[in-house]
């Protein structure tokens, strides 16, 4: 470990070009439950698995039901940045890290600071009406009862691409862009498992790719460093 720091450190010393790209694990050490995640609790309160409820189809069709594990499993408003989010933040404004690329919807990178951020799958932050476009904000939502209704009487969507939708193509090209740019590409947090935003990874051309996980990834064979644990510790560690 303390030898994949040093290699770390030395890479981003030498680089202003470096983009992150990151999944569940980067919230998870802020206090952000992984939703694929089962537990006993999620068991006795749902009938449904939550790739189901949060699905394109389940919102159509049972709204209610979609919004009772909505604001009790995705709404965590009182989550705070951690080390990895702040670091990043730090490199952005030291004019060394171009862009944060992430498939969380929590906001916890703007919290820490950082202004580039792609958020792939959108965000609990952001509210709008389905018929008026009228955006409404996180609280709204959360202290909302049943179907959350729009001034105009329609109902309220949250800004996050559900399962079956597909992803905001300006942001998909927009990370493509930054990701085949880029000089060093650092991907922490994720199993790499979830497409097509995984997929995306396929357009970095450089030769410094580091991947920083709890537990080994489908892509580890294409890494050029790999730093296993947690990833608040890690970049907590580095300069």
């Amino acid at each position: 470990m303390e030898q994949a720091l040093e290699k770390l450190n030395s890479m981003i010393q030498d680089s202003n070009n470096i983009v992150f790209f990151g999944g569940a694990g980067v919230s998870t050490e802020s206090g952000i439950p992984d939703f694929r995640s089962v537990d006993g609790l999620y068991n006795q309160k749902y009938d449904y698995p939550p790739e189901t409820i949060l699905s394109h189809t389940f919102y159509r069709r049972k709204t209610d039901e979609f919004y009772r594990f909505y604001r009790d499993k995705m709404l965590c408003l009182d989550a705070k940045p951690n080390a990895a989010h702040l670091k990043l933040a730090q490199w952005e404004q030291q004019g060394k890290l171009k862009a944060v690329i992430t498939q969380n919807i929590d906001g916890l990178h703007q919290a820490a600071g950082s202004r580039v951020v792609l958020e792939l799958h959108g965000s609990v932050l952001r509210n709008y009406c389905e018929d008026c476009g009228k955006f409404y904000d996180a609280e709204f939502i959360l202290h909302s009862e049943g179907v959350p209704k729009c001034s105009c009487g329609g109902d309220i969507k949250p800004d996050v691409v559900l399962y079956e939708e597909g992803l905001h193509q300006k942001t998909l090209q927009d990370a493509v862009r930054y990701i085949s740019e880029a000089d060093i590409l650092i991907i922490g947090g994720t199993s790499l498992a979830v497409y097509p935003a995984a997929g995306l990874i396929d357009y970095y051309q450089g030769n410094k790719l580091v991947l920083i996980n709890k537990t080994p990834t489908s892509k580890d064979s294409m890494a050029d460093l790999i730093v296993q644990g947690s990833i608040g510790e890690i970049f907590a560690q580095l300069a």
